[in-house]
């Protein structure tokens, strides 16, 4: 993930920072996984993937 795209990319839906892990962009906030396709993030409320409870957010 290009350093310099990440600087851009905020969570849709509360506007908040995002950490790159593995092949999903982390919003801790809403503690959602946007997840990344052929490297093109994919900023969907209906696709990101819920956190769980005890899952660790680096």
């Amino acid at each position: 993930m290009d350093p310099k795209l990440l600087e851009i990319l905020v969570c849709p839906l509360c506007k908040g920072p995002l950490v790159h892990r593995k092949d999903e962009l982390i919003c801790k906030a809403d503690r959602l996984a946007f997840p990344l396709r052929d490297g093109i993030p994919v900023m969907l409320e209906e696709e990101a993937r819920r956190l769980a409870e005890t899952e660790e957010i680096a």
